[in-house]
């Protein structure tokens, strides 16, 4: 069985978002899989994908103050500038972390660890709605 759907995320403001629930919420298809893998994939090049701690939101608050000193606004040796100073580091970061995760499914339930979610990582000060492609394969 194959199943592929565009899903839409709300938008967020910038920063490492936990979003598992949002999508499991428009994927009713999900709990008619057996066994299979999910992959998402993200249609942006100023947002991306990770998979991490579900729990304390204050990891998500330090991946953020990480990525900003890794990778800062208004670097001198930037040229692309075209949106903004939050463009080029936007476009870096979501290099960086990807655009896909790829999740195995069991019993029609997403077989993550007990402490990890799927992040939308937003790079832009405003990303606005984000799309996800999600394709299913299982029987």
């Amino acid at each position: 069985m194959w199943i592929q759907k565009q899903l839409h995320l709300r938008p967020r403001t910038r920063g490492f978002h936990l979003v598992t629930d949002e999508i499991l919420q428009q994927l009713p298809e999900l709990t008619s899989v057996g066994i299979g893998i999910m992959n998402i994939f993200m249609q942006h090049t100023s947002a991306s994908l990770t998979l991490n701690e579900n729990a304390d939101p204050t990891v998500r608050q330090d991946f953020e103050d990480y990525f900003n000193h890794a990778v800062p606004e208004d670097a001198p040796y930037y040229r692309h500038m075209d949106e903004g100073s939050d463009d080029l580091p936007a476009h870096l970061k979501s290099s960086l972390l990807g655009s896909s995760l790829t999740i195995p499914i069991t019993h029609g339930r997403l077989n993550l660890g007990t402490w990890q979610g799927i992040y939308l990582c937003e790079h832009r000060n405003y990303g606005g709605s984000r799309r996800l492609v999600i394709t299913i394969n299982g029987e």
